[in-house]
């Protein structure tokens, strides 16, 4: 069974204060029934985050990490690091990190693997430019960005499509877009992890996603949640994605 899987991805966004309202909205109505809900905050807010959704059915996750368990890497933080404060997972490769700080398919791939050697659980994002799209480039990309997923642990690892081109524009792939991508992905996931790891591997869309559009993308056979960014800043629209989704789905 692949339970549904929603994570907010805070960027950088939020106070203390504003995390302390948010997660106590969110730790009031998140259910054990329901889909996992994974909450990834600036890394200054995690140490709030982690005492207020302690005991909770909302876990906490970072939106980075070293490959290096230690080093002379100023301003970066070890995968040991954030499991000693608590936290569960820790996204990597985000398109964000490919556009603007040389992430790269390699080094999203050392972070994955260090991260889980740590005990961490992995939200890998893959996805394409709108160049690339354009192109009919789609599942040629996708098919060299999860060759990451080699060597990996599928029992602490999610993936998450984010067409790049969706990300914070507004635009959304259609369900059928998202349903393809997925598909794709699952069938490489198969070639490289085996078919039994590839049939449970929950794959989450990202890229504006919302209250409104949740419903359709998630109701796809191969959408196991959603990564959610800007529309998960407002803890009453992140509760409506949540409540969209389907607890669980049978893996096949």
């Amino acid at each position: 069974m692949r339970r549904c899987l929603i994570s907010a991805n805070w960027k950088m966004h939020g106070t203390i204060g504003s995390i302390g309202a948010y997660l106590e909205t969110l730790v009031e109505r998140v259910r054990p029934d329901g889909p996992e809900v994974v909450v990834c905050p600036p890394f200054t807010l995690l140490p709030t985050a982690l005492l207020i959704a302690s005991g909770s059915e909302v876990a906490v996750g970072a939106q980075n990490c070293h490959w290096e368990a230690k080093g002379a890497f100023t301003g970066e933080v070890a995968p040991t690091m954030l499991a000693e404060l608590g936290v569960r997972w820790v996204i990597v490769g985000h398109s964000e990190r490919r556009q603007y700080f040389g992430e790269t398919d390699a080094s999203a791939a050392a972070r994955a693997k260090a991260a889980q050697q740590a005990g961490l659980s992995v939200i890998l994002c893959l996805g394409e430019t709108l160049e690339q799209r354009d192109a009919g480039e789609t599942l040629a990309v996708l098919e060299r960005q999860s060759a990451a997923l080699a060597g990996l642990d599928p029992a602490l690892l999610a993936v998450a499509y984010e067409p790049v081109w969706a990300i914070g524009t507004g635009r959304n792939a259609t369900p059928a877009q998202a349903q393809e991508a997925h598909a794709a992905l699952r069938r490489r996931a198969g070639e490289l992890l085996g078919e039994a790891a590839a049939r449970g591997l929950r794959i989450l869309y990202g890229g504006s996603v919302k209250p409104d559009n949740a419903a359709a993308l998630l109701a796809q056979a191969d959408v196991d949640g959603a990564l959610v960014g800007g529309a998960s800043l407002d803890a009453e629209g992140f509760c409506a994605i949540i409540h969209a989704a389907p607890g669980n789905r049978r893996g096949a």
